[in-house]
């Protein structure tokens, strides 16, 4: 089953939003790039280093700066996630649209809930030690 043999006029495969859903995909890749190759350089270094995790989280946790990178970082991954897992679900799966997209948006959800909630128990975490 192929998305564009389910097109409904107003539903959310609407052209319009296809080529928005598009974008944010595109767009959201380039970042995530940036924050993956920053992500695995300072993890290379910080291993290689040979700092522990308490270490780690006396140097980066309570840092305003990290708490934006990786708070970007998963606002990034919900936006990109969601919307692979959308196109995925459409071509290989008998759903329809709209529980398809009820389903992206219940993952868009959870990674962010989860996500943020990671980001800022490790930015407290730094408060602490």
């Amino acid at each position: 089953m192929n998305v564009r043999e389910n097109f409904e006029p107003d539903s959310a495969n609407a052209p319009a939003v296809e080529t928005w859903l598009w974008l944010a995909q595109r767009i959201s890749a380039v970042v995530l790039a940036f924050m993956i190759v920053t992500h695995l350089g300072t993890v290379i270094y910080a291993v290689r280093g040979g700092l522990t995790a308490a270490e780690i989280i006396a140097r980066v946790g309570g840092s305003m700066g990290w708490a934006i990178f990786y708070g970007v970082f998963v606002t990034a991954v919900v936006v990109h996630a969601p919307i692979g897992l959308r196109a995925i679900l459409g071509e290989m799966t008998a759903l329809s649209q709209r529980r398809v997209d009820l389903l992206c948006f219940i993952a868009a959800v959870l990674i962010g809930y989860l996500g943020y909630r990671v980001v800022r128990d490790f930015y407290r975490l730094g408060l602490v030690s």
